[in-house]
């Protein structure tokens, strides 16, 4: 069975790998467009490119995923199926060419948190539990025929990081469970539209102001913000005029009478933020143009 991957970031190259390893024919990798980055500019490959260059796989680049000659080149691949770990959203003339069809790895139990950032939003709205999906694509996003699914526990200290993690070993074994099952011809799909979707929670794309504390929150609910967003694109608040981002935090919760945002502090190993009720005891963190750091090498350099 020839099957072309598609995938950009780390978390792709795990099923990638896992794939290889298991034996299957992988006749091409479609991966993001280089790009320059940082204050150089210098050009950075996809860390699928990367992974894929070293295992002397075709690749190919596409700008445009409608565009002819990269339908032309992805066609002449011959594929039986196409497999998609964190990739763009994909037209239907992309989707729809391989007789086996196209199957797409999720980090979360569909139908819930369908969208770019399923991880994140998990842990923002306290979450205890996970998973990965595979499933079939269609038009609409993340809405195809679910064929496997996994769960993961959500511990009350894990970070999107952590999460990511597990989920990107998880979701590899599950990926290779699928292609095994479509190439045997021994699986059942089962429509998203026939399950409970009754309170669904989506995973929209993480823009700057999602990030922003609002420290009349209560403490639970900014620590889960603190932890969904950890460590990237980081919460953040204004502090001293410049953007502090959080990494780590722990919560107490606990009556006062101080200003909401208020900190309190011991200037040795102790920074805390007042929220509606409660604190955010800060464990790591970076000011804007400095390094990250933990609270105590803060405290010392900093005058409060």
């Amino acid at each position: 069975m020839k099957i072309v991957f598609m995938g950009t970031p780390d978390f792709a190259v795990a099923s990638l790998n896992a794939l290889l390893e298991a034996g299957f024919n992988i006749v091409g990798v479609v991966t993001a467009p280089d790009k320059p980055s940082g204050r150089g500019q210098k050009i950075n490959e996809s860390a699928v490119k990367q992974f894929a260059q070293e295992k002397g796989l075709k690749i190919l680049q596409p700008i445009k995923l409608k565009d002819p000659e990269f339908i032309e080149d992805l066609r002449s691949l011959q594929a039986d199926l196409q497999v998609v770990v964190a990739f763009r959203m994909l037209p239907e003339i992309v989707w729809d060419m391989p007789p086996k069809g196209t199957i797409n790895l999720h980090g979360s139990l569909l139908p819930q948190y369908r969208g770019a950032a399923p991880i994140n939003w998990a842990i923002i709205n306290g979450e205890k539990q996970s998973g990965v999906t595979t499933f079939l694509l269609k038009q609409e996003i993340d809405t195809g025929d679910i064929l496997f699914a996994e769960s993961v526990e959500i511990e009350n200290e894990d970070t999107a990081g952590n999460l990511h993690d597990k989920l990107m070993l998880i979701g590899a074994d599950l990926l290779v469970k699928t292609v095994k099952a479509i190439e045997l011809g021994d699986y059942k799909e089962l429509p998203q539209d026939k399950m409970a979707e009754e309170n669904l929670k989506l995973a929209p794309k993480i823009f700057r102001e999602d990030c922003l504390i609002d420290w009349n929150q209560e403490a639970r609910k900014i620590h889960n913000h603190i932890r969904g967003l950890s460590p990237y694109p980081a919460a953040f608040c204004h502090f001293q005029e410049k953007v502090l981002k959080i990494y780590q935090a722990e919560f107490e919760e606990k009556n006062h009478n101080l200003t909401i945002g208020s900190i309190e502090t011991d200037h040795k190993t102790t920074l805390k933020f007042a929220c509606l009720n409660g604190f955010i005891s800060v464990k790591e963190l970076q000011m804007e143009g400095k390094k990250k750091m933990k609270v105590d090498e803060f405290l010392r350099g900093i005058r409060l």
